[in-house]
């Protein structure tokens, strides 16, 4: 503290005096003369006079403001400049007193949907920006000429007796699609490279297959057939039609799957390079299954048996089907919460 107090001066404050009093105050400047002030001084005069060089430091710091915003206004201009493009329709069912249907098929790109309380499919479709994945033939007519991209979606939209169709065009960029259809809308969705299927809160029949991505359903009710080749399944589910058969399956990945605690299911597992895991009381029949006989001898093919590599239980004391099945990888059956 007497260090910090160095170079200050200690102004005592006389009220019992009556008059004016000139009190000198020592500027922090060399060479500086040091004003006179009548009567006490006010803080703003001290901190005045004892900087001296305040002008200049602020005006140093106005102008090193000044080019760090001009520095942003650039940076955004080039940003708003490299947005990548975007298409936005709302599609509205022709009977809204109805369940209708989206269908959304996708080459390159990624699937999300939402369900929401209103009654029309809001349709978004983004392109992906990075270099595409087309292979072209270089143009040997084209030296010295610039190379214009064409930076659209193809977005198409088609309403048909309640049932909206949404496709993009390859261009050989990835096209993300996200959708807010009505919570009770029925889904058939499939995409095959680069993207993933995300669902969320949508209650009625959905059914999806994705080829090189995972497929995820979150907080969704109704029927459900999940399809991935090379991705994993993860899907929780709230309600479940009741007497509707399910499947849930994929070739190279896991399957994690939650289900109502209080559902009645007849569950076929089968997993050639994995486990299977559950927290249900699963009831396996331990009965032999006859095996599945393929016999084309008569037209000159084979001849084939093959008994089942998987097993079957029950939940709950059985009910309609539902499927489970992958090649390499655990298969995870969770019991939801009431």
């Amino acid at each position: 503290m007497k260090e910090m107090l160095q170079g200050m001066i200690r102004v005592p404050l006389d009220t019992t005096t009556a008059g004016a009093r000139t009190v000198p105050v020592r500027s922090s400047v060399a060479g500086a003369k040091a004003p006179e002030f009548s009567g006490p001084p006010r803080p703003s005069d001290v901190l005045r006079a004892g900087t001296a060089r305040a002008p200049e430091e602020i005006s140093r710091c106005v102008r090193m403001i000044l080019r760090v915003l001009c520095c942003l206004l650039l940076l955004g201009t080039i940003v708003r400049g490299q947005e990548t493009p975007s298409d936005r329709v709302s599609v509205p069912f022709r009977d809204s007193s109805r369940p209708g249907m989206v269908k959304v098929n996708l080459m390159t790109g990624g699937i999300t949907v939402k369900g929401y309380d209103g009654k029309e499919v809001v349709v978004e479709a983004r392109l992906r920006g990075g270099k595409s994945s087309r292979k072209e033939k270089p143009d040997n007519k084209a030296d010295g000429l610039k190379r214009i991209e064409i930076a659209t979606t193809g977005l198409t939209v088609e309403e048909e007796d309640n049932v909206v169709s949404v496709s993009t065009s390859p261009l050989g960029h990835a096209v993300d699609v996200s959708l807010q259809v009505p919570a009770n809308t029925s889904l058939k969705l499939g995409c095959m490279n680069d993207g993933g299927i995300l669902v969320e809160k949508v209650a009625g029949g959905l059914e999806a297959n994705n080829l090189n991505g995972p497929v995820t359903l979150t907080n969704v009710s109704g029927v459900v057939i999940a399809h991935s080749l090379n991705g994993e399944v993860l899907t929780q589910m709230d309600k479940v039609t009741p007497d509707k058969p399910m499947s849930f399956s994929t070739l190279n990945a896991d399957i994690d799957v939650t289900l109502p605690p209080d559902i009645k299911a007849k569950v076929k597992l089968e997993t050639q390079n994995g486990a299977i895991y559950s927290d249900f009381e699963i009831g396996l029949d331990r009965n032999p299954r006859p095996p599945a006989v393929e016999d084309g001898r008569k037209e000159g093919g084979r001849y084939r048996i093959e008994f089942p590599k998987g097993v079957v239980g029950s939940i709950n004391g059985g009910g309609p089907e539902i499927q489970f099945k992958t090649v390499n990888g655990n298969i995870r059956i969770r019991k939801g919460k009431p």
